[in-house]
């Protein structure tokens, strides 16, 4: 156990609370097809600064989509997805650049925030005419870019995007599942340019992998008819519980 600690620089209460979250994260990206990385920024913000917390989501997002990356690619629109991964490619760096420049506290609040108003805004319905049309698309790949690099939870925005179309939730979900594919392959090469990807990142991820990939295998057999139209309250209502409160445990430190 201390050779783990060691190794990914983190006291006995974070490795287990780190351990829960990416097991607890895994099974609802399995089941819905995003909300991994949400989660644990929403969870984990609280006690790992978000810049050091991005790569990590980095790996364990792309374990995540290897496993889920066939159903997507039979059933996602590819043109749409594509749209959303070029928008997302110039976004990125933005959110990249805003994350390596603001303290670590402000970037705590600003994870939890819009963790919070994109989980609102979903569970409220909200459809906006303007996201049906192409440039809805690519403004919506560009914004889920910047988010990703200022808080690793693109896919939440892509998801908005999704919604505006009354997409099925099983074509929403495959569609989600292979635009955080695909958009990994630019993700990395923006995470090493702009000095994020640490040698701890990638020690983190060599651990969390494995709950990971168990909590997808879980979440993936929990996607069954029967409870496709539960999915997207339930994580979205799960989202907005775990991101208040690591907003009011960061108002009290």
């Amino acid at each position: 156990m201390t050779d783990l600690l060691i190794w990914t620089d983190l006291t006995v209460t974070q490795f287990w609370l780190l351990l829960a979250i990416t097991i607890t994260a895994g099974i609802v990206r399995g089941f819905s097809g995003f909300a991994l990385s949400a989660i644990v920024m929403a969870s984990a913000a609280t006690f790992i600064p978000p810049v050091q917390l991005i790569p990590v989501c980095f790996w364990l997002e792309l374990c995540a989509s290897v496993l889920m990356a066939r159903g997507g690619w039979q059933e996602a629109d590819r043109g749409v997805v594509l749209g959303l991964v070029i928008g997302s490619a110039v976004g990125t760096p933005i959110g990249l650049a805003l994350t390596i420049s603001m303290p670590v506290a402000t970037s705590k609040l600003v994870v939890l925030v819009l963790v919070i108003v994109l989980a609102v805004v979903q569970l409220a319905k909200v459809r906006f005419a303007f996201l049906a049309t192409k440039a809805g698309l690519y403004t919506s790949g560009l914004a889920a870019g910047i988010v990703t690099g200022l808080a690793s939870v693109g896919g939440m925005v892509v998801a908005l995007y999704v919604l505006s179309q009354d997409a099925p939730a099983r074509k929403m979900r495959a569609a989600l599942v292979l635009f955080l594919f695909v958009s990994s392959a630019t993700s990395m090469g923006y995470l090493l340019y702009f000095e994020v990807m640490t040698m701890t990142a990638v020690q983190r991820a060599s651990v969390f992998a494995l709950p990971t990939f168990i909590g997808v295998i879980i979440g993936q057999r929990m996607f069954i008819p029967r409870f496709e139209p539960f999915y997207r309250p339930f994580c979205l209502t799960l989202l907005t519980g775990l991101a208040v409160a690591g907003l009011i445990r960061t108002s009290l430190t």
